[in-house]
Protein backbone atom coordinates (compact mmCIF):
# COMPACT_ATOMS: atom_id res chain seq x y z
CA UNK A 1 0.00 0.00 0.00
CA UNK A 2 1.21 3.48 -0.70
CA UNK A 3 0.52 6.81 0.92
CA UNK A 4 -2.62 8.51 -0.26
CA UNK A 5 -2.71 10.35 -3.58
CA UNK A 6 -4.25 13.75 -2.87
CA UNK A 7 -6.12 13.65 -6.18
CA UNK A 8 -8.14 10.62 -5.04
CA UNK A 9 -9.46 12.22 -1.88
CA UNK A 10 -10.77 15.72 -2.06
CA UNK A 11 -13.37 17.15 0.30
CA UNK A 12 -15.62 18.12 -2.63
CA UNK A 13 -16.07 14.49 -3.72
CA UNK A 14 -16.50 12.86 -0.30
CA UNK A 15 -19.74 11.11 0.46
CA UNK A 16 -20.77 12.39 3.91
CA UNK A 17 -21.73 8.85 4.91
CA UNK A 18 -18.15 7.77 4.09
CA UNK A 19 -19.15 4.69 2.07
CA UNK A 20 -16.01 5.31 0.04
CA UNK A 21 -13.70 4.09 2.81
CA UNK A 22 -12.81 0.52 3.67
CA UNK A 23 -12.13 -0.06 7.36
CA UNK A 24 -10.08 -3.08 8.37
CA UNK A 25 -7.41 -4.32 10.78
CA UNK A 26 -3.91 -3.24 9.75
CA UNK A 27 -1.43 -5.59 8.09
CA UNK A 28 2.33 -5.44 8.69
CA UNK A 29 2.68 -4.13 5.13
CA UNK A 30 0.81 -1.00 6.28
CA UNK A 31 3.39 -0.03 8.94
CA UNK A 32 5.61 2.28 6.85
CA UNK A 33 2.58 4.09 5.41
CA UNK A 34 1.12 4.44 8.89
CA UNK A 35 4.34 6.06 10.08
CA UNK A 36 4.21 8.50 7.13
CA UNK A 37 0.59 9.32 7.95
CA UNK A 38 1.53 10.06 11.57
CA UNK A 39 4.35 12.33 10.33
CA UNK A 40 1.70 14.29 8.39
CA UNK A 41 -0.52 14.52 11.49
CA UNK A 42 0.98 16.88 14.05
CA UNK A 43 0.81 17.09 17.02
CA UNK A 44 0.91 13.27 17.11
CA UNK A 45 4.18 11.77 18.30
CA UNK A 46 5.89 9.78 15.54
CA UNK A 47 7.02 6.34 16.64
CA UNK A 48 9.52 4.05 14.93
CA UNK A 49 8.49 1.90 12.01
CA UNK A 50 9.21 -1.04 14.29
CA UNK A 51 6.58 0.19 16.77
CA UNK A 52 4.01 0.38 13.96
CA UNK A 53 5.02 -3.11 12.80
CA UNK A 54 4.30 -4.39 16.31
CA UNK A 55 0.95 -2.60 16.40
CA UNK A 56 0.04 -4.15 13.05
CA UNK A 57 1.05 -7.62 14.20
CA UNK A 58 0.34 -7.86 17.93
CA UNK A 59 -2.50 -5.33 18.32
CA UNK A 60 -4.26 -5.57 14.96
CA UNK A 61 -7.52 -6.62 16.62
CA UNK A 62 -7.69 -3.25 18.39
CA UNK A 63 -6.31 -1.09 15.57
CA UNK A 64 -7.95 -0.01 12.33
CA UNK A 65 -6.88 1.47 9.02
CA UNK A 66 -9.14 3.35 6.62
CA UNK A 67 -8.32 3.06 2.94
CA UNK A 68 -9.78 4.43 -0.25
CA UNK A 69 -8.88 2.79 -3.54
CA UNK A 70 -6.11 0.92 -1.71
CA UNK A 71 -4.52 4.05 -0.26
CA UNK A 72 -4.18 4.81 3.44
CA UNK A 73 -6.51 7.58 4.63
CA UNK A 74 -6.63 6.96 8.38
CA UNK A 75 -5.31 4.93 11.30
CA UNK A 76 -6.33 4.27 14.89
CA UNK A 77 -4.08 2.45 17.34
CA UNK A 78 -5.63 1.15 20.51
CA UNK A 79 -5.28 -1.68 23.01
CA UNK A 80 -6.99 -3.31 25.97
CA UNK A 81 -4.97 -2.46 29.11
CA UNK A 82 -3.99 -5.69 30.93
CA UNK A 83 -5.88 -4.89 34.14
CA UNK A 84 -8.82 -3.12 32.47
CA UNK A 85 -10.08 -5.53 29.83
CA UNK A 86 -13.38 -3.65 29.43
CA UNK A 87 -11.56 -0.40 28.54
CA UNK A 88 -10.28 0.40 25.06
CA UNK A 89 -7.28 2.71 25.37
CA UNK A 90 -6.91 4.75 22.19
CA UNK A 91 -3.27 5.66 21.56
CA UNK A 92 -3.35 7.51 18.24
CA UNK A 93 -6.00 8.64 15.77
CA UNK A 94 -4.66 9.97 12.47
CA UNK A 95 -6.58 11.08 9.40
CA UNK A 96 -4.85 12.18 6.21
CA UNK A 97 -5.12 15.97 5.77
CA UNK A 98 -7.22 15.56 2.60
CA UNK A 99 -9.67 13.25 4.42
CA UNK A 100 -10.34 15.49 7.42
CA UNK A 101 -13.65 17.10 8.23
CA UNK A 102 -15.76 14.03 7.45
CA UNK A 103 -15.83 12.24 10.82
CA UNK A 104 -13.47 9.51 9.59
CA UNK A 105 -11.67 9.41 12.95
CA UNK A 106 -14.93 8.88 14.79
CA UNK A 107 -16.06 6.30 12.25
CA UNK A 108 -12.86 4.31 12.81
CA UNK A 109 -13.49 4.41 16.58
CA UNK A 110 -17.08 3.23 16.08
CA UNK A 111 -15.74 0.43 13.87
CA UNK A 112 -13.44 -0.69 16.69
CA UNK A 113 -16.25 -0.58 19.24
CA UNK A 114 -18.39 -2.76 16.95
CA UNK A 115 -15.71 -5.44 16.63
CA UNK A 116 -15.91 -8.67 18.56
CA UNK A 117 -13.25 -8.29 21.27
CA UNK A 118 -12.37 -10.75 24.08
CA UNK A 119 -14.41 -8.66 26.56
CA UNK A 120 -17.19 -6.14 25.95
CA UNK A 121 -15.84 -2.58 25.98
CA UNK A 122 -17.65 -0.33 28.47
CA UNK A 123 -15.52 2.78 28.01
CA UNK A 124 -12.73 4.40 26.02
CA UNK A 125 -9.72 6.10 27.54
CA UNK A 126 -7.21 8.26 25.73
CA UNK A 127 -4.79 11.05 26.45
CA UNK A 128 -5.02 14.36 24.63
CA UNK A 129 -2.93 17.50 24.96
CA UNK A 130 -4.79 20.73 25.78
CA UNK A 131 -3.98 22.25 22.37
CA UNK A 132 -5.22 19.28 20.32
CA UNK A 133 -8.69 20.69 19.73
CA UNK A 134 -9.60 18.43 16.76
CA UNK A 135 -9.10 15.31 18.92
CA UNK A 136 -11.00 16.86 21.81
CA UNK A 137 -13.94 17.64 19.51
CA UNK A 138 -13.89 14.14 18.03
CA UNK A 139 -13.97 12.42 21.43
CA UNK A 140 -16.66 14.82 22.70
CA UNK A 141 -18.78 14.02 19.61
CA UNK A 142 -18.29 10.29 20.17
CA UNK A 143 -19.44 10.66 23.79
CA UNK A 144 -22.45 12.72 22.75
CA UNK A 145 -23.45 10.31 19.96
CA UNK A 146 -23.30 7.40 22.41
CA UNK A 147 -25.05 9.24 25.23
CA UNK A 148 -21.96 8.81 27.41
CA UNK A 149 -20.00 11.08 29.69
CA UNK A 150 -16.59 12.48 28.78
CA UNK A 151 -14.57 13.05 31.95
CA UNK A 152 -11.14 14.71 31.93
CA UNK A 153 -8.38 14.44 34.52
CA UNK A 154 -4.60 14.88 34.72
CA UNK A 155 -2.49 11.96 33.50
CA UNK A 156 1.04 12.78 32.29
CA UNK A 157 2.45 16.21 33.21
CA UNK A 158 5.14 17.70 30.91
CA UNK A 159 8.02 16.92 33.28
CA UNK A 160 7.49 13.17 32.80
CA UNK A 161 8.60 13.51 29.18
CA UNK A 162 12.20 14.29 30.20
CA UNK A 163 14.11 16.68 28.00
CA UNK A 164 11.58 16.52 25.17
CA UNK A 165 9.29 19.51 24.95
CA UNK A 166 5.87 18.02 25.40
CA UNK A 167 2.53 19.33 26.53
CA UNK A 168 0.54 17.92 29.40
CA UNK A 169 -1.35 14.77 28.38
CA UNK A 170 -4.83 14.76 29.92
CA UNK A 171 -6.84 11.57 30.35
CA UNK A 172 -10.26 11.53 28.70
CA UNK A 173 -12.61 8.77 29.84
CA UNK A 174 -15.67 8.24 27.66
CA UNK A 175 -18.38 5.96 28.95
CA UNK A 176 -20.02 3.97 30.18
CA UNK A 177 -21.48 2.55 26.98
Amino acid sequence: MKAIDDTLIQPAVFNPALENFDLRPPEIEDAADIQRLIQESPPLDVNSTYAYLLLCRHFRDTCVVATRQGQLAGFVSAYLPPKQSNVLFVWQVAVHPMARGHRLGQRMLEHLLARSLPQPVHSIETTVSPSNQPSRRMFAALAQDRGAQCVEQPMFPPELFGQAEHEDERLLRIGPF
